[in-house]
């Protein structure tokens, strides 16, 4: 695959075989569409010294950076894009002014009507396929991601065992694109 501009990398360091930085230069230098830093066992200082570091990769490559959950961190750095989980959105509704960006995983409709009513500018919409990250969930298939981008106008994210492989089918079905975790973090 040479097109990586419809993907978004979702960050597991504990998959990398190789080292994590060099890992993230790797996958920034491909132009993905977005980087997510999800890397939820850290502490928050160990959380906010990673992101210090991995918002300096992306803005070296022109990739738009995502604290996931640390509203707090991120406005203190100053970082315009957040990603959030319906949980922390309902708790942090108030506090999402200045963002420039809302990402938001959703599971359902219900979620992204509550999503969109919130202000989330796209959503990350799972689980699609069956993923080693969550085994035994299954997937809902393209036809959810169809169903979905049905029904909003904001930008779906397909995520949950996509590959450069599979991507093509939930982009036929509407979706904006995909996320990848284990692909960018083994390639």
């Amino acid at each position: 695959m040479s097109d990586y501009s419809k993907l978004i990398v979702i960050t597991n360091r504990l998959l990398c075989e190789g080292d994590f930085i060099a890992q993230i230069e790797k996958v920034c230098g491909l132009a993905p569409c977005s980087l997510i830093l999800r890397e939820k066992d850290l502490s928050e200082n160990e959380y906010e010294a990673l992101a210090v570091k991995i918002s300096g990769i992306c803005e070296r490559n022109g990739v738009p950076f995502y604290i996931h959950s640390h509203i707090d961190l991120a406005r203190k750095h100053g970082f315009r894009n957040i990603h959030l989980s319906v949980p922390v959105l309902r708790e942090s509704k108030d506090r999402l002014g200045g963002f420039e960006n809302i990402s938001v995983s959703c599971h359902g409709e219900e979620d992204v009507c509550e999503a969109e009513n919130a202000g989330a500018t796209r959503i990350v919409l799972g689980t699609i396929f069956e993923t080693d990250c969550k085994p035994g969930l299954e997937g809902r298939g393209v036809s959810f991601v169809k169903e979905i981008c049905g029904k909003t106008d904001l930008p779906v994210y397909a995520i949950g065992g996509i590959t450069p492989e599979n991507l093509g089918s939930v982009l036929e079905a509407g979706a904006a694109g995909g996320c990848m975790m284990s692909a960018f973090m083994k390639m």
